[in-house]
């Protein structure tokens, strides 16, 4: 029995908070017939790991683009009444794969012709398009976000080094500790809309 003391944010608290919750769990655990789960972890630079894995580098996570796929178009919010310490579950055949993650789910790592954004690793497999106006920046943490699937809670991180990428772009009319007004992006500029990320966190 793997016991793992979890870290867990509270986003929707009124400020945020830190837990420390100590869950037990198998790999491979069958906790009703030809059921099996497993447990994941998303790092903040969109790399999939097997939670309890004592080392998480690039050497130890997920590389394969097809299994990335399968795994990460199956993946919501954790509606389940089974380890609510992980927020997220992947239902893939007769597996439950709990996933728990640094910020959010969706990492957005690379841009593709411009116009589409891919995530978590697998190249143009999984994708959404890039909304310009929608780059969200947060002063007090310099951490960028941008729309993800709704499924997965709307908000997806933008990795450090896409993100140092974007700064590039960022205008500040109102003074660096504000979030930017615009985004120039292919010759044109943008102003910045950050009304989705609001009133997704105020959900």
């Amino acid at each position: 029995m793997q016991t793992v003391i979890i870290t867990q944010i509270l986003r929707y608290a009124p400020k945020w908070q830190t837990q420390f919750r100590c869950v037990s769990y198998i790999q491979g655990q069958e906790p009703e017939p030809k059921i099996r789960e497993y447990f994941y972890f998303i790092d903040h630079q969109g790399m999939l790991f097997l939670d309890d894995s004592k080392m998480k580098n690039f050497t130890s996570c997920f590389k394969e683009k097809k299994f990335l796929k399968f795994f990460f178009s199956r993946l919501k919010v954790n509606d389940s009444d089974r380890y609510r310490e992980f927020p997220y579950i992947s239902l893939c055949g007769r597996e439950r794969n709990f996933v728990r993650c640094d910020d959010y789910p969706i990492v957005f790592t690379h841009v593709i012709d411009d116009h589409t954004l891919s995530y978590n690793h697998a190249g143009n497999l999984l994708t959404v398009m890039f909304e310009p106006d929608k780059v969200c920046m947060l002063p007090e943490s310099g951490r960028v976000y941008h729309p993800a699937p709704e499924k997965v809670g709307s908000i997806g991180l933008v990795r450090s080094k896409l993100a140092i990428e974007f700064s590039k772009y960022f205008v500040f009319e109102k003074g660096e500790g504000e979030p930017p007004t615009h985004f120039r992006w292919c010759n044109k500029v943008y102003v910045t809309d950050n009304k989705w990320y609001n009133k997704v966190k105020q959900r």
